[in-house]
């Protein structure tokens, strides 16, 4: 009996023994994926940060790009595409919008008249109905009416679409999304 005893205990230790070398392998194993993960979370950080910078710069290169794209459709209108300019105003104190809103929206004046155009590689409804509201709250800042406002997207959606002619948004787009 106390050979089976012993036996018994050696079998429990040798186990044991095993069971811990397997356990810190592991271990190591778990430490080194933290530290790649660390790293991994440190690298798509700058990752969000490069491509926020790269989206502001593209954002304003596509405008110019969509604006050329459609120079016929804008110059039919009235509008030199070139001279459309950015206009960018922040509500500090929330006098027309909300305090510290940032608006930004193109503006083009020739002739006396006022244009303000919203630029957009996808149009969606939402967008049009914030563009409505953007012209009446540009318009109090401008101390002037706008004589037409405008879309130019490369696709609208076609609810969109819709919703622009009903709100007298005029539309110049490649094509329509169902």
């Amino acid at each position: 009996m106390a050979d089976a005893i012993k036996a018994l205990a050696d079998y429990v230790r040798v186990s044991f023994q095993e069971f811990s070398k397997g356990f810190e392998e592991v271990n190591r194993r778990l430490e080194a994926h933290e530290r790649l993960l660390e790293e991994l979370t440190r690298s798509v950080g700058e990752l969000k940060v490069a491509m926020g910078s790269l989206g502001r710069r593209w954002g304003r290169d596509l405008e110019r790009t969509v604006l050329e794209l459609y120079r016929h459709a804008l110059e039919e209108r009235g509008i030199e595409p070139g001279k459309v300019e950015r206009f960018v105003y922040t509500d500090v104190d929330g006098r027309y919008y909300r305090p510290g809103a940032r608006l930004e929206i193109g503006v083009y004046i020739h002739d006396n008249k006022t244009y303000l155009i919203e630029v957009k590689s996808h149009a969606e409804l939402e967008d049009v109905e914030w563009l409505f509201d953007k012209a009446r709250i540009v318009e109090r800042i401008l101390s002037r009416r706008a004589d037409r406002v405008l879309m130019v997207a490369v696709n609208i959606d076609k609810d969109a679409l819709e919703r622009a002619r009903q709100l007298g948004i005029d539309v110049i787009y490649g094509s329509v999304i169902e």
